[in-house]
C-alpha cells in the first residue's frame, strides 16, 4: 500500500472510531450496558441541560462561637494552673457567654482577658463575670467557619476520585452552601448523607460490651465509670442498635491523621474501606494497638460504631473498618473520611429539583437551528468553492463527529456554553478553510500549477492558522482551571474542538487534494 493509502486509512479509520462513539450517544442506556461492544458511558448533559437535585445547606455558625468560646475558656484554666495570679475557681459556657468564677477580685481575669483581645466583659457580679466574643472575633470565627465547610463539602461532592463531575456547591449569603448536582448522578438519599453526615472518626479501646445498651448498664448499677460512655453499633437499613461498648469518651486516637481512605473488598468480597495514616498518625496508631493487643478496638463515626475488631498484633501506617454497608456506602464513607470532618454541623434548609435553564422546547429549537445553520454554511461554501467547498463541507463534518466522539471518551459534560464553544469551534473551521482557498486562488492567479497552488496555499497558511487556534486553545486552558461549572465545560468543548478543527482543516482537506487531483496533471481546480 502507497503512502497516501496508509494516511487515507488511518484518517478514515480515526475518523469512524469516533464516529461509533458519537452514535453510541443515541442508544439508550440499557442498550449499551447490555452490549459487549457499546461504550458503558459516553456525553454527560450538564445542569443547564438536564436539570438535578438541588440544595440549600445551612451552616451552624452558632455552634463555631461556641467552640471558640470553650477553647478560650480551657485555655484561661490552663493558665490559670500555671499562674497562681490568675485565680479562677470555675469556667464553663452557657447560653453562648463565657462564665467565670474568679476567687478573688477577678483582676488578673480582666487582664487576661484583655491581653486575649477576644472577649469583651457584659456583666460583672459578685465573684461571677461573664464575656463574649468580641464582634471583630465573631465575624473572623463564622468567616473561618464558612470557609472549612465551603471546602470539605466542595471535597465531597467534587472529590477526585469519586465525585460528581459538573456539581455546583458555592457559597449563599453569610450562612449558606448552595449545592445542586446534575440528576442521575446520584439519588437523593445518598446526597443528603453525603452533605449531613460530620464525618468525625475515633478510635476507642472497648472498655466493655453486652448485647444491647440495657444489659450494659444493668452492669454499672452505681453508673458508668467516670469518663466512660456507651456506644452502640446500628443495622444501617432500619438503624436498629445492635451490640453496645462501653467506650472512653476521649478518643486514643481520631482521624485527623489520615490521608487516604479507599474502598476495598475482604475475602467473602464484603466491601471494607481501607485507610492510611500519615507518620504520625502510624505512630499513634502503633503505639495504642501494640499497648492493647487481643483487646477490641472500636471504630466510631458520628457516635455510631461501625466495627470493633480484636487487635491480634501491632498494626502501622494501614487499617481498615469493616460493617454492614453496600459497595456505595463504602464508597460514601472513604468519601467522607477523605474530605475531612465537618468543622460545624449544617442542616439541609431547602430541597427541591431543578429543571433545564432553557427546558426542551429550547434545546430542540437549538438543534435545529444548529442543523439548520450548518446546512446554510454547507450550501455557502458549496456553491462558492465547488469541489473545493464540498471538501471543505465533508472536513467540517468530520470535525463535529470527532469532537463529540473525543468528549464521549473522556466522558465529558455538555452545557449550553459547552454547546456555544462547538458553533465557535465550527466556525473557526470554516475559516480555516477560507484563508487556505483563497491563498490556493492567489497562487493560481499567480500563474501556478493546481498541485504548486494547493502546497503553496496549505504551506503559507498553516503558521497563520496555528497561531490563532493556539491562542485559543491557551485561553481555553485559562477558563478550565481558573473556572467552574459550565465555564469549564466551554473550556472542555473549545479546547477539543480546537484540535479537532485545526485537524480537519489541515490534515483531513488536504488528504482530499491528494486524492483528487493529486497527482493527475489538471488544468483547472475547482475552487
Amino acid at each position: 500500500m502507497s503512502g497516501l493509502g496508509w494516511r487515507l486509512g488511518a484518517v478514515l479509520a480515526t475518523v469512524a472510531l469516533f464516529s461509533f462513539l458519537t452514535a453510541a450517544n443515541f442508544i439508550d442506556e440499557e442498550t449499551r450496558l447490555a452490549s459487549p461492544v457499546l461504550p458503558d458511558d459516553g456525553l454527560r448533559l450538564g445542569l443547564d441541560l438536564q436539570g438535578g437535585i438541588h440544595r440549600v445547606v445551612g451552616v451552624k455558625l452558632e455552634e463555631a462561637e461556641l467552640q471558640e468560646l470553650v477553647f478560650l475558656k480551657d485555655a484561661l484554666l490552663e493558665e490559670a494552673d500555671e499562674d497562681p495570679q490568675l485565680s479562677v475557681s470555675n469556667a464553663v459556657v452557657e447560653n453562648g457567654v463565657l462564665v467565670v468564677s474568679p476567687r478573688d477580685d477577678g483582676a488578673g481575669v480582666k487582664s487576661w482577658a484583655d491581653d486575649s483581645r477576644s472577649l469583651s466583659l457584659v456583666s460583672e457580679e459578685a465573684g461571677r463575670l461573664e464575656y463574649t466574643l468580641e464582634d471583630q472575633v465573631r465575624q473572623d470565627v463564622r468567616e473561618r467557619g464558612m470557609e472549612q465547610v465551603l471546602e470539605v463539602l466542595r471535597l465531597r461532592i467534587a472529590d477526585p476520585i469519586q465525585g460528581i463531575p459538573d456539581s455546583v456547591v458555592t457559597r449563599q449569603g453569610d450562612d449558606r452552601v448552595l449545592v445542586q448536582v446534575p440528576g442521575g448522578q446520584i439519588d437523593r438519599d445518598r446526597l443528603d448523607d453525603l452533605l449531613e453526615v460530620t464525618g468525625f472518626l475515633e478510635f476507642k479501646i472497648v472498655q466493655d460490651l453486652a448485647d444491647n445498651e440495657k444489659l450494659l448498664n444493668d452492669r454499672y448499677p452505681t453508673g458508668l465509670p467516670p469518663g466512660t460512655k456507651i456506644v452502640s453499633e446500628q443495622d444501617p437499613e432500619d438503624d436498629r442498635k445492635l451490640t453496645a461498648y462501653l467506650l472512653p469518651e476521649e478518643p486514643d486516637l481520631t482521624g485527623d491523621f489520615l490521608t487516604d481512605a479507599r474502598v476495598a473488598f475482604d475475602r467473602q468480597q464484603r466491601p471494607i474501606v481501607s485507610f492510611s495514616f500519615n507518620s504520625e498518625g502510624a505512630r499513634r496508631f502503633g503505639e495504642l494497638t501494640g499497648a492493647n493487643i487481643n483487646e477490641q478496638l472500636a471504630i466510631v463515626l458520628d457516635d455510631r460504631v461501625y466495627s470493633a475488631p480484636a487487635i491480634r498484633s501491632r498494626i502501622g501506617a494501614r487499617g481498615q473498618i469493616e460493617g454492614r454497608f453496600t459497595t456505595e456506602e463504602a464508597r460514601d464513607l472513604a468519601v467522607v473520611l477523605r474530605s475531612g470532618s465537618l468543622p460545624i454541623p449544617v442542616v439541609i434548609e431547602e430541597e427541591r429539583t431543578v429543571g433545564p435553564a432553557l427546558g426542551q422546547d429550547s434545546i430542540t429549537r437549538g438543534y435545529r437551528a444548529s442543523i439548520l445553520g450548518l446546512i446554510v454554511i454547507i450550501g455557502f461554501v458549496v456553491g462558492y468553492y465547488r469541489l473545493s467547498g464540498g471538501y471543505a463541507s465533508l472536513a467540517l463534518a468530520a470535525n463535529l463527529v470527532m469532537l463529540m466522539g473525543i468528549m464521549s471518551l473522556f466522558e465529558a459534560t455538555l452545557t449550553m456554553p459547552g454547546i456555544a464553544g462547538i458553533v465557535l469551534t465550527v466556525g473557526m473551521a470554516v475559516d480555516a478553510n477560507v484563508i487556505i482557498f483563497e491563498r490556493i486562488r492567489e497562487e493560481l492567479r499567480s500563474g501556478k500549477a493546481p498541485r504548486a497552488a494547493i502546497a503553496t496555499g496549505y504551506n503559507k497558511t498553516f503558521w497563520t492558522i496555528m497561531d490563532a487556534n493556539i491562542t485559543t486553545f491557551i485561553t481555553a486552558l485559562v477558563l478550565f482551571e481558573f473556572g467552574t461549572g459550565p465555564i469549564q465545560g466551554f473550556a472542555v468543548t473549545l479546547a477539543v474542538g480546537i484540535v479537532t478543527s485545526v485537524f480537519s482543516a489541515l490534515v483531513l482537506t488536504r488528504l482530499m487534494f491528494s486524492v483528487h487531483p493529486g497527482t493527475q496533471p489538471v488544468e483547472q481546480l475547482s475552487i
